[in-house]
């Protein structure tokens, strides 16, 4: 990691289509710099939530509340919620429209000692969206509404994705269709994920 803490990427592939934007998020670094740490992981996992007519979404049927007013601001921002004591961090997209991504989970790379005494334990230090910001050191009252690439923040080029797979997201059995659409996209064989099935692959997913 050199002295210059920016960003190598274009942020602007957010701004039109959500779901295309996910899948592109997959490899991509993530960079925190939370006081002297410097923690990192690569995406692996991300779910699609398109807004107001997404029943999944926050922001379903233009719903505007003092928990979801973070979502309404431009693509490149970052929406950060809570949800059973743990923070979520999602990334917003599109011009006008209050979606977002979630991201799920991401592969350890820098600070992993820090992120394992953030944690407090060894394993499973980020497969999941409230256990990759604890490991990272973001939360809601600190960095939710900040812009992407600042100067905590940081999302770089990383590696690039074997096979994308796309499946039903996580935990949302009462939104009714919205629970099978197939809005979360993993890096195929990675075995950082929040649910990982089979074998992992040699490579972890990547090319």
């Amino acid at each position: 990691m050199t002295d210059k803490f920016q960003s190598d990427v274009d942020i602007s592939f957010l701004k039109t289509d959500t779901l295309n934007a996910a899948k592109r998020l997959l490899g991509l670094e993530i960079i925190t710099r939370v006081g002297d740490e410097v923690t990192s992981g690569f995406i692996t996992e991300v779910e699609a939530y398109l807004g107001v007519n997404d029943k999944a979404a926050h922001t379903f049927g233009g719903r505007r509340n003092k928990k979801n007013e973070m979502m309404y601001k431009p693509y490149g921002h970052i929406y950060v919620y809570t949800m059973h004591g743990h923070n979520c961090m999602n990334f917003l997209t599109t011009e006008g429209e209050p979606e977002g991504i979630l991201i799920r989970a991401v592969e350890p790379n820098m600070g992993i000692d820090v992120m394992k005494e953030r944690r407090g334990r060894d394993i499973n230090l980020t497969d999941g969206p409230g256990k990759l910001t604890k490991s990272l050191g973001i939360t809601r009252g600190a960095h939710n509404g900040m812009e992407l690439n600042n100067d905590v923040l940081i999302v770089r080029h990383g590696r690039t994705p074997g096979n994308i797979l796309a499946t039903p997201r996580i935990g949302i059995d009462n939104k009714e269709e919205a629970v099978d659409y197939p809005y979360r996209f993993i890096v195929e064989g990675n075995p950082h994920v929040s649910r990982f099935k089979g074998k992992a692959a040699a490579n972890k997913g990547w090319k």
